[in-house]
C-alpha cells in the first residue's frame, strides 16, 4: 500500500529535501503534492486527496498553525493526519500544535528513519506500511 503526501513549506528547497528524505526512508509514497503555505495547501486539498500532511510552522500568508485551525473546521479535512516539521523545539510550541490537531511533531534536523516511523504512526500502519490484518468476524455481515 502506498500513500499520498502533501508537503507544506515556504522553502522550495526544503520541500525537496523533505520529499527526498521521505523517499529514501522506505515510506511507501504514491503521489507527493507540494504547497508553499497553508493557503496553497487548502487549494491543493480542494482537488486532491492526501493521506498525510507534513507542514512547517513558520510560513508567510498562512502559517502551519493557521492551516491546522482551518483543517479543524472541515469535517472531512480534519481527519487527515498532520505532522508538523520545524526547527522550533519548545514544549509550548509542540503543545500548541497538538492542541490544534497535529498528530506528530518532527524537529529539524531529522533522519529518514525518524520520518518513516512518525509517518507510519500517524497513518496507523505497521512498520512495513501495511494496515493490521482485520481479525473481525466477517460472518456477522450478510453482504
Amino acid at each position: 500500500m502506498s500513500f499520498n503526501v502533501l508537503i507544506v513549506d515556504d522553502s522550495r528547497s526544503m520541500r525537496g529535501v523533505i520529499k527526498k528524505i521521505i523517499s529514501i526512508s522506505g515510506f511507501k509514497m504514491d503521489q507527493c503534492f507540494e504547497a508553499g503555505n497553508g493557503k496553497e495547501a487548502l487549494e491543493a486539498l480542494a482537488w486532491d486527496w492526501v493521506d498525510v500532511i507534513v507542514s512547517d510552522i513558520n510560513m508567510p500568508e498562512m502559517n502551519g498553525f493557521e492551516l491546522l485551525a482551518e483543517l479543524k473546521k472541515d469535517n472531512l479535512l480534519k481527519e487527515i493526519p498532520v505532522i508538523v516539521i520545524t526547527t522550533e523545539s519548545s514544549e509550548e510550541r509542540m503543545q500548541d500544535a497538538f492542541n490544534l490537531g497535529a498528530k506528530g511533531f518532527i524537529k529539524k534536523p531529522f533522519s529518514p528513519e525518524e520520518v518513516r516511523k512518525i509517518l507510519y504512526e500517524v497513518i496507523g500502519v505497521s512498520d512495513e506500511g501495511e494496515y493490521e490484518e482485520d481479525t473481525g468476524d466477517d460472518e456477522a455481515f450478510d453482504f
